[in-house]
């Protein structure tokens, strides 16, 4: 029989969460309800170097369970690591500000569970991993604070969101040298990356790194924490990558250290 440090590792992935509004509640059936979800490539990029992938529920407004019917501390002592999806904007009062605009109001409930989330995973020693909504949130809880719309409140600055392009639309980032991810990408000092965002961190956390930035405007897209444990994050989505694409960053190393260190994890 085989151990439990031979089967495949188990990565935790948070929830999106979709709530019903009009224009979904119109199309009836289980869009009048709220919806957790795993985006399909989110979960194939882990699976890609043999990982299994679990999508790990949150407490929304309206669940029939309680956030103390939810113990994380369970989930962060079975999974071996942690990925924090992409998503909603981070809530404006889990940085101690307002929303600038009705729209910019993020999900402060999945900001709440992903802290907790985190929370129970640093207790548990597993490393995490922030993809996009992901980066910003660990920044928040770490105790930075993000820009609520960079063409807002960094005039000048490119654009980081398309809509119309969605993952097609790119820009170079800006690897610094010395740094965890430049070790990782020897060689590699600017690629193109895709970008998704209009939120970018403003006061970067107490004990974190930049690893990378924009060059055309200085915005953070990669980040690790110093010290114990491993936490790391990139602005961009890894998962829409495609390595072929000459010039795309090449997300493969990335993944293997954090599954590497998931690895090492399992067995201390």
């Amino acid at each position: 029989m085989s151990s439990a440090r031979d089967r495949p590792l188990l990565i935790g992935i948070s929830t999106r969460v979709q709530y019903p509004d009009a224009a979904t509640a119109a199309l009836g059936g289980v869009f009048t309800k709220t919806l957790h979800f795993l985006e399909q490539s989110v979960a194939h990029w882990v699976l890609s170097d043999d990982a299994i992938a679990v999508m790990i529920p949150a407490v929304t407004r309206d669940s029939i369970v309680t956030r103390a019917d939810l113990n994380l501390d369970d989930y962060a002592a079975v999974i071996d690591g942690l990925v924090l999806q992409g998503g909603a904007d981070v809530a404006p009062e889990s940085y101690g500000e307002v929303p600038l605009r009705p729209e910019w109001q993020g999900d402060r409930i999945r900001d709440r569970h992903e802290i907790e989330l985190i929370d129970a995973c640093m207790r548990a020693g597993k490393p995490i991993f922030g993809i996009c909504r992901g980066l910003q949130m660990l920044n928040v809880r770490f105790g930075g604070t993000l820009f609520q719309d960079i063409a807002t409140q960094q005039p000048g600055s490119r654009s980081h969101r398309d809509a119309a392009r969605y993952d097609r639309h790119t820009h170079e980032i800006e690897i610094v040298p010395g740094t965890r991810l430049a070790q990782l990408c020897p060689g590699v000092t600017r690629a193109t990356a895709n970008s998704i965002h209009h939120q970018s961190i403003k006061d970067l956390a107490p004990d974190f790194v930049v690893e990378a930035r924009c060059p055309q405007d200085g915005v953070i897209e990669a980040v690790r924490r110093r010290g114990p444990g491993y936490v790391a994050a990139v602005q961009w989505h890894p998962e829409f990558h495609d390595k072929a694409v000459p010039g795309q960053f090449d997300d493969t190393p990335l993944l293997q250290d954090f599954l590497q260190a998931a690895r090492a994890t399992r067995k201390t």
